[in-house]
């Protein structure tokens, strides 16, 4: 398509761009048509690998920069700033009396046994957690007035010790945000170029440790963040492309640039919701009601539980965990998130031998610089790229289209001196035992993932995608006992993809406590009033005429509890046989938790949500085609299976070749620019009619 045709009749043509820790993806799509490609994230810079792979993207769809209407970007850098503690120096002014709440949490403990339990350190230090006399009761009321002097003076040693920016949290002041506001103009007055971030805006909710966490997790990303954002947007724009950049928000909604950049917490695993939302849309496509998404990248392999086309979806979010698969080991984000397990487990992570004789893999990454050893760019570390490459599994000359070039020599040298030489085995023994690990690893997230959640696996689809999804797909789902396994088209690039399929949304929450026995209607339909107004507004920014809808959530728990539901509301003012009608829906809801209700017990809310999206147009589940015969492979390769370590040749077939309703069974491999599917031995694989690839075990 020439960028005269792309311009002239059609749709609007859209881009989509994921920063992950080793590629960047991109993808066009246009009516029906979709251009991809894939190239090295740059960390020093990443702007510049998004201009480089824009070119290139552009190119594939021979397009020029004019004709994209739309740019919509998720990225990992928030994520992986707070991870490596790469973010800015930042101070938290605090009320006096409670600067250790980031040290003190909630006292709780993720290991109960553990005599040496390592808990994660503060994004802020003591010396930095500042006290100020002020302080408001739990209505809002005012006990003692800030002290302007002393903000002050905090500010004047906060210069002194070259702070970078600062969070903003005061107790209760979720309820009443005066102090903090004022906090602030004095801030901002005194210290005009600071970035300053309040509790009250950031996370407007009761518990003051996750909210203090998040607001100084947003101060602590937001220099970093917002530089980025500008030098990305100065770049797009000089090379053409004058069209509206969204940003992808870690609940699966659209933003704008601005918003963004004042609360870039929201940015946090942004790209995986992108691939969330890509595997919620292939199945309700297929009309799959029960999947699990599998997204294996270059840094990180991440899993998704996804019910009635929805997935699963949260208010916390722990990042930086110091225990591995370990709730409450982490620090603590009160944000909307699509809820899903992230584990060091891509084609980049470095693979090694601890000291009890065991292979370890990841979470360390060789990332894109210097990337694992094949890739010839000076790594001497061995990751599961080279592993996969050592076992036959990738053709050398054709990885990502052929645009990164693969060598077999140094990936086999730095497993067999890294690996094999300390456990007595060749090179590709060596390879064998790091993907059956990582492999392991993943069914091992997995299971843990579907048990915290109340669920299983049974009667469920794989959706894998990712660079190394497809790869790793049928041995992870022989692990976990799924037998069916769906490729989609795309299926390299799949979470830009998602990013395309992804409404502009917001949600706000507010805290206003409650009780059923004594529920003040007027109250809560002016705070729900006053949210949805606030969505809104930010919505209507990248709406772009386009319809919404808003949807309205209560958390609520009986009294004494110390853990909410969430209750939908109807998104208009409530009555009082509305209250009656939302507290009998609340036993409903509890009893799909925990069996049963407690009768004669007294509700209370804790807090109320609000989220306005863009609407999405329905989708009908797609027939089965007819039967078409298998194309014939483009070559063979010799492949070790890992299930039996026996090396057989397998034949290669072209995606791009293969017919609607045509059929191939393994072992074989079907290839395309992006990714690699491999059928395993017991699989066969068929095309359907979205030009997916179904997998299914025999005697499925």
């Amino acid at each position: 398509m020439t960028a005269g045709l792309a311009a002239e009749g059609g749709s609007a043509a859209r881009l989509a761009v994921d920063i992950g820790g080793t590629f960047t993806d991109l993808a066009i799509e246009q009516d029906d048509q979709r251009w991809t490609a894939k190239v090295l994230t740059t960390p020093a810079a990443p702007e510049q690998g998004v201009l480089a792979g824009v070119r290139a993207v552009l190119g594939n769809a021979g397009m020029a920069p004019g004709d994209i209407a739309m740019v919509i970007h998720g990225t990992t850098l928030a994520t992986n700033a707070i991870i490596e503690r790469k973010g800015a120096r930042t101070a938290l002014l605090t009320t006096e009396g409670f600067r250790d709440v980031l040290a003190l949490g909630n006292e709780s403990r993720y290991d109960q046994y553990d005599l040496n339990i390592s808990l994660p350190e503060p994004l802020v230090p003591r010396r930095w957690r500042l006290p100020v006399p002020e302080r408001l009761d739990n209505t809002g009321a005012v006990l003692l007035p800030l002290d302007e002097a002393a903000v002050a003076r905090q500010v004047a040693f906060m210069r002194a010790e070259g702070i970078e920016a600062v969070a903003i949290g005061f107790l209760h002041g979720f309820v009443n945000p005066a102090h903090e506001r004022q906090a602030a103009a004095i801030l901002r007055r005194l210290w005009p170029e600071v970035p300053v971030s309040l509790s009250s805006e950031v996370s407007p909710e009761m518990r003051e440790w996750e909210r203090f966490s998040t607001t100084a997790a947003n101060a602590y990303v937001q220099p970093l963040m917002a530089s980025y954002l500008g030098r990305l947007e100065v770049g797009l724009r000089e090379a053409g492309l004058a069209c509206p950049l969204f940003m992808m928000l870690s609940g699966g909604g659209l933003t704008t640039l601005e918003t963004a950049a004042r609360f870039p917490i929201r940015l946090v695993e942004s790209g995986p919701a992108g691939g969330a939302i890509f595997s919620a849309h292939v199945a309700r496509q297929r009309g799959f009601d029960r999947v699990l998404s599998f997204d294996m990248g270059g840094t990180t392999a991440k899993i998704c539980l996804i019910d009635d086309y929805r997935p699963q979806a949260s208010r916390t979010f722990e990042v930086a965990r110091v225990g591995r698969f370990k709730k409450g080991s982490g620090l603590p984000l009160r944000i909307p998130v699509i809820e899903m397990v992230e584990i060091g487990a891509g084609g980049g992570s470095i693979a090694q031998v601890d000291g009890m004789g065991r292979i370890q893999v990841g979470p360390e990454s060789a990332g894109a610089v210097p990337g694992p050893a094949c890739y010839g760019r000076g790594g001497a570390r061995p990751a599961v790229t080279d592993a996969n490459l050592a076992l036959g599994r990738y053709d050398p000359a054709n990885f990502a289209g052929g645009s990164l070039r693969l060598y077999p020599e140094p990936a086999r040298d730095a497993l067999a001196a890294q690996v094999g030489g300390r456990l007595g085995l060749s090179p590709e023994m060596a390879a064998l035992g790091v993907v059956e690990m990582v492999d392991e690893n993943m069914a091992n997230a997995a299971r843990v993932h579907a048990i915290e959640s109340g669920k299983g696996f049974e009667g469920r689809t794989l959706i894998a995608f990712g660079g190394g999804g497809p790869v790793h797909g049928t041995r992870v789902a022989e692990k976990i006992g799924i037998r069916r396994l769906l490729v989609p088209s795309g299926a390299g690039v799949g979470s830009a993809i998602g990013f395309l399929r992804a409404p502009v949304a917001y949600e706000v929450v507010r805290s206003l406590y409650q009780r059923f026995a004594s529920f003040d209607v007027p109250a809560v339909n002016a705070l729900l009033a006053g949210m949805a107004e606030e969505a809104i507004t930010v919505v209507s920014q990248g709406a772009l005429g386009a319809p919404t809808v808003e949807h309205r959530l209560a958390y609520m728990r009986y009294v004494g509890q110390g853990h909410e539901i969430a209750v939908p509301l109807p998104a208009r003012d409530l009555t009082a046989a509305d209250v009656r009608e939302i507290r009998a829906l609340y036993d409903v809801e509890y009893t799909k938790f925990y069996d049963r209700p407690v009768p004669g017990s007294d509700v209370e809310v804790l807090s109320f949500a609000v989220t306005v999206a863009t609407t999405t147009e329905a989708i009908e589940p797609v027939a089965r085609v007819v039967p078409a015969p298998a194309p014939a492979p483009i070559r063979t390769q010799m492949v070790r299976d890992t299930a039996t370590g026996e090396v057989t040749e397998w034949p290669v077939y072209d995606r791009t070749a293969m017919a609607s309703g045509a059929s191939v069974a393994g072992p074989c491999i079907v290839a395309e620019d992006e990714t690699s599917t491999l059928v395993g031995p017991g699989w066969s694989c068929r095309m359907d009619g979205l030009r997916n690839l179904e997998l299914l075990q025999y005697g499925t």
